[in-house]
């Protein structure tokens, strides 16, 4: 089966940091660490006209954002990582006398800056802290017999941001019963049962799942039916997929 991966958008200008050494085919310098594909075929940034451009990496957004506003010309710099399957952004290349007037811009307002992004990070807390704790509570409706501090513990892992977790989806940030499930699921795997030292052994991770599937669905059981909980709720997590 052929892998798909994501194609290389144009939006623009864009330059690529080529993983295998690659050579102009206008004037055979390389290996080169930044090419321009035109029609297919590899060419140096002197070649392709961009050669006057600096590189500013990622990272800083207002710099970079700052950068092509005052840029005549710039172009994004793209990168591919093979075990994404797809071009992620680098940084850009833009003109050099446009990326001093944008640190200039940026030195002027660094303090208005600062301040904001403090404002941002503690209200990001704050909404952190709700969904965190929304969370633990529908953890604890579905599986009663979870102790309090377990949910919590399962609550703030599957919810951190940005770490891609199931508390992330779309489904876990609106609560739905089958990601919280999945995070519960996935908890008791790792910490109830010996799916770890399976997987450090070398068994495969389906054969491991295999094994452990009786100690998982007895302390889903066990979390469900405690307090008088419908017991139906550890049959329907069975089936999560994770």
């Amino acid at each position: 089966m052929t892998r798909r991966t994501t194609p290389l958008l144009r939006p623009g200008l864009l330059v690529v940091q080529p993983l295998k050494r690659r050579q102009c085919v206008a004037c055979r310098q390389g290996p080169l660490t930044l090419l321009v594909l035109e029609e297919g075929a590899p060419r140096c940034l002197d070649c392709a006209d961009l050669g006057h451009l600096v590189f500013l990496p990622r990272g800083d957004t207002a710099l970079t954002r700052r950068s092509r506003e005052e840029s005549g010309l710039w172009a994004a710099v793209v990168r591919f990582n093979r075990r994404q399957g797809r071009y992620e952004r680098q940084g850009v290349l833009v003109e050099e006398a446009a990326l001093a007037r944008a640190e200039e811009r940026c030195l002027a307002d660094a303090e208005a800056r600062r301040r904001r992004r403090t404002r941002d990070a503690r209200r990001r807390a704050a909404e952190d802290l709700r969904f965190t704790e929304a969370f633990a509570r529908e953890i604890r409706r579905l599986f009663p017999g979870c102790p309090a501090d377990r949910a919590a513990e399962i609550a703030a892992h599957a919810s951190v941001r940005g770490s891609g977790r199931v508390g992330r989806s779309a489904a876990g940030r609106a609560l739905s019963e089958g990601a919280v499930a999945s995070a519960v699921v996935a908890s008791v795997r790792h910490v109830d049962t010996s799916y770890d030292l399976l997987l450090m052994s070398g068994c495969a991770r389906h054969e491991a799942r295999r094994r452990i599937a009786g100690a998982v669905e007895a302390r889903l059981r066990e979390w469900a039916t405690e307090a008088g909980a419908d017991a139906g709720t550890a049959a329907d997590v069975r089936a999560e997929p994770m």
